[in-house]
């Protein structure tokens, strides 16, 4: 077959593949999708507040967005609250199942993020956030957060840092003392070499004016009468 029709029929099969993902409303890249962002464990003293985060994104926006939160009871989904945005500019009319649920999200940010006040150890467990977007064909997406309630937050272990610190510490103590005792013995072996200087001056001195003068005395003798 010429290369020309096999770059053919590839174009037809790709174009034929977009077609039907299209018209199932499953496009892969920029679809609806939710996320409850990086950190999806965390763990929260007893009584204390908690932020359920939760955003969605949509790159060819949104109309009649529903979202709900749900909490997974051993298996049991207890839905906790639940609204529907017309669009990016209206901000939703939130129906709370939960007394102690509070909605702080906004339409404006792409935020349905949720507030658990006042936590027990009863509403531990994976909260389920949802949401399906009909400009999509209903497309649907979720994002799980999981919340560990303890009594109180675990202490940082600093050993190791400690340990590291104090080596590094005694590393750099132990060079200062070698660099100062470098420089104590370069100090008395200069002042060795001068000694040895002076001595060594002084006693080739003493050599030539022994030798020397001798010599030359010797040398200025007249020479003996016959």
């Amino acid at each position: 077959m010429p290369v020309w029709q096999l770059h053919c029929c590839s174009l037809s099969h790709h174009a034929t593949s977009l077609f039907l993902l299209s018209h199932r409303g499953v496009w892969s890249a920029g679809g609806l999708e939710v996320s409850t962002g990086k950190v999806s464990v965390i763990e929260a003293m007893n009584g204390s507040t908690v932020l359920l985060p939760c955003t969605y994104s949509s790159c060819i926006g949104i109309k009649n967005l529903y979202f709900n939160w749900k909490y997974n009871d051993n298996g049991t989904l207890l839905k906790l609250c639940e609204a529907e945005i017309p669009n990016e500019e209206v901000e939703p009319d939130v129906a709370i199942y939960h007394d102690r649920v509070e909605f702080v999200g906004s339409s404006k940010t792409s935020n349905i993020s949720i507030l658990l006040w006042n936590i027990t150890f009863e509403d531990e467990g994976e909260y389920i956030c949802f949401a399906r977007n009909p400009k999509e064909k209903n497309r649907n997406h979720s994002a799980v957060f999981t919340l560990i309630v303890v009594d109180q937050m675990r202490e940082v272990d600093n050993t190791l840092t400690v340990i590291i610190v104090s080596a590094l510490g005694g590393v750099i103590g132990l060079v200062i003392i070698v660099m100062v005792i470098k420089a104590m013995v370069a100090k008395f072996l200069r002042k060795d070499d001068e000694k040895n200087k002076e001595c060594l001056v002084s006693s080739s001195g003493n050599d030539n004016t022994e030798n020397g003068l001798s010599g030359a005395k010797a040398d200025n003798k007249g020479t003996p009468k016959a």
